[in-house]
């Protein structure tokens, strides 16, 4: 391993940037800020002294610019995600030779990257030439959690590289390699600790002695965990057990006792060092507090379970207005029931959504069942799912949840389940860059098509064929109808 040494003022060097280019995980994470935030340019840019550098893009030839162009220098010290809606007429980029010349921009969005010790790195950006208004509040809150998980590849990678300095310093010269980990370790900002391959901890950094006031051997051995609150103590042990046993890697989250009494979230991660025959000689961790990016956290958890409750009941309103407004004419009754339908449909897949708020994707099938689960009661499964497990980003979901609602509800009136024994196969399949859905529909009392293209039929054309982009067409067989919907599928979900 090569690395530069760190300096003051250089946060970025312990990350050893220059190896991160072309890596998977943060490649995927800028495809999916562009789908999320429907732009066509998105990158992960790390700012330093003299240049912004890109070690993940898309839709953007260059690996780096002159920090005097750097529109994420703006956004990484900012405390949410920076928009600009036209740069053009934002007077710190008017000039800019990136707005003037290729690539033309005009919108751009970013979301700060922050070091756990409150140092700005950089950003995760999306770029538009076209001017908007601004993201949405999805959208900016996806750019968020997209920059946290770069935040944890780059920690990660931090770690990994502390320990391989450690083997390789350890291999060169065994007696001076003590001394020097003792002289970098107490430079870090971070805590860092290091235990026999037992657990047993025998050695501790200048940073944990002034984090938690603790006196040099008072936690050495299992002396660590009483510095734990006590509702964590019992967590932290049982995931610190597992890592002795299998020699996977050591991660945690607790509150530690600060020396004022305080107790403060950190993150506690640790890796184990093999020799040549692959047994661990040593076990090497850091400890980095968190305490306000997790009451943030927890601030926007509670922001956001408050605004799906709310949207909720805003389904339910709607729902209710629909049928009482259309109670009073008779013409509208079947027209209204079915409308409320399709908002209620709406909300089951909005609530398996935000139950899963936090993740790049959800589960197609989880999905489904959602909005088969009137059908499949008592133990009978009526509209049976096969095929593999799908994960598709949100803003598909909508589109799907509306079809197969329709598709259901017409075998209810019309189909295959208007019969007791009357069932329905939903078989998903990728195909490369597709993905196809088969909806077979047996045992139906009233077998018939219709050449009538009514409400139902409209919608489906617009979530499939508009919204989706794909193909839907439907055949009535001698066992019952056979609809085939195939959309285009990426690897993070359908656009």
């Amino acid at each position: 391993m090569t690395g530069s040494p760190t300096r003051p003022g250089e946060p970025l060097a312990v990350y050893e940037i220059e190896g991160l280019s072309g890596d998977p995980e943060l490649e995927r994470l800028v495809r999916f800020a562009a789908e999320l935030c429907g732009c066509p340019t998105a990158l992960v840019s790390l700012v330093d002294e003299t240049h912004q550098r890109f070690v993940a893009k898309v839709g953007l030839q260059a690996n780096e610019t002159p920090r005097s162009m750097s529109f994420c220098a703006h956004a990484m010290v900012e405390n949410c995600v920076m928009e600009v809606p036209d740069a053009r007429l934002d007077p710190r980029f008017c000039d800019n030779p990136l707005v003037t010349g290729a690539p033309h921009i005009r919108f751009y969005a970013g979301a700060p990257l922050v070091s756990p010790q409150g140092a700005p790195l950089g950003s995760v950006c999306v770029i538009s030439p076209e001017p908007r208004v601004a993201l949405s509040d999805h959208q900016r809150s996806g750019l968020t959690v997209l920059a946290d998980a770069v935040m944890s590849r780059l920690e990660a990678r931090r770690v990994l590289l502390t320990k391989q300095a450690w083997e390789e310093a350890a291999e060169a010269d065994p007696a001076a390699s003590e001394k020097r980990f003792r002289v970098l370790a107490d430079a870090m900002p971070q805590m860092v600790w290091s235990t026999r391959p037992d657990g047993y901890h025998d050695y501790y950094n200048a940073r944990w002695y002034e984090f938690t006031g603790a006196r040099p051997g008072d936690t050495e051995g299992n002396g660590w965990n009483g510095q734990f609150h006590p509702d964590d103590q019992a967590h932290a042990w049982d995931l610190w057990r597992r890592s002795l046993e299998t020699g996977e890697p050591y991660e945690v989250e607790y509150r530690l006792r600060r020396f004022d009494g305080q107790y403060r979230w950190t993150l506690g991660r640790a890796l184990p060092i093999r020799d040549e025959h692959g047994k661990i000689t040593r076990w090497f961790g850091t400890c980095t507090e968190i305490h306000e990016q997790r009451l943030l956290s927890e601030d926007k958890d509670l922001v956001s379970r408050e605004l799906s409750h709310r949207i909720k009941n805003i389904f339910q309103v709607i729902g209710s207005m629909i049928r009482l407004s259309s109670r009073g004419e008779p013409t509208l009754k079947a027209y209204g029931l079915k409308l409320s339908e399709q908002v209620t449909a709406l909300g089951r897949a909005y609530d398996y959504v935000r139950v899963q708020e936090g993740t790049s994707a959800m589960t197609l099938q989880g999905m489904l069942r959602e909005v088969f689960g009137a059908y499949n009661m008592n133990g009978v499964e009526r509209v049976r799912i096969h095929g593999e497990e799908v994960f598709l980003s949100e803003h598909v979901m909508t589109p799907l949840a509306l079809t197969f609602h329709e598709l259901a509800t017409n075998a209810a009136k019309y189909g295959a389940l208007t019969s007791s024994t009357g069932t329905i196969d939903l078989t998903i399949t990728r195909h490369d860059d597709l993905l196809q859905f088969e909806w077979e529909e047996s045992g139906s009392l009233v077998l018939h098509s219709t050449e009538r293209r009514g409400f139902g039929s409209e919608l489906i054309a617009a979530s499939i064929e508009r919204q989706l982009g794909g193909r839907f067409t439907r055949e009535w067989l001698p066992t019952g109808l056979k609809a085939t919907a195939t959309i285009p599928f990426v690897e993070d979900g359908a656009v």
